[in-house]
């Protein structure tokens, strides 16, 4: 399995439609950096949020997870709570190929100001809009600024083709239209 470079990225994504829209060259000016990079795809997140909050004092559990303890947010900037976290989804769909998997992780801008965003692999033929999780893990709110960068995508391509993908699972978070919150 190996990384794969800027150019294999563009490549798979005009000729595949892996990542649209896909920006060809870094966007960096007066906003968090989106787009191609050297060996990875930085992605937007969208004007779309999830809030948790506890005002139903209720439990968290993925299990049988109270859909009352998120607030719906729609707008340029959301500010996350302290020592609390928004879900969100990213502005770029993503369609990943049968031997290649993914792993995201946060962008250092938001990292150096206690903002952690989690998201899992994205799986062989996995499709779909992202859901991201932003934690803020600082006590003092947090911004997030919509349409500009939050993650880095970093691709990997297997030696030779999996043999049961995402889509042949049937996996639960498969073709993400919005923000999915937990499911059995």
């Amino acid at each position: 399995m190996g990384l794969k470079s800027d150019s294999w990225i563009q490549k798979m994504a005009l000729e595949h439609h892996m990542i649209e829209p896909f920006v060809r060259n870094q966007v960096r000016d007066g906003v968090v950096s989106y787009g191609l990079s050297s060996y990875g795809y930085d992605i937007r997140v969208a004007d779309e949020f999830k809030i948790f909050t506890n005002v139903f004092s209720a439990v968290v559990d993925p299990k049988h997870f109270d859909p009352r303890s998120m607030i719906d947010f729609k707008g340029e900037v959301c500010i996350i709570p302290p020592n609390s976290f928004a879900l969100a989804r990213t502005v770029e769909y993503f369609r990943i190929p049968r031997s290649v998997l993914t792993i995201c992780v946060g962008k250092s801008t938001y990292a150096r100001c206690g903002i952690i965003v989690n998201v899992t692999p994205f799986e062989p033929e996995w499709e779909g809009y992202v859901t991201l999780e932003i934690s803020n893990t600082t006590p003092l709110p947090a911004k997030i600024y919509a349409n500009e960068g939050i993650a880095q995508v970093v691709f990997f391509e297997g030696d030779e083709v999996c043999e049961v993908s995402y889509a042949d699972r049937k996996g639960k978070y498969q073709n993400q239209q919005t923000i999915l919150l937990p499911r059995l």
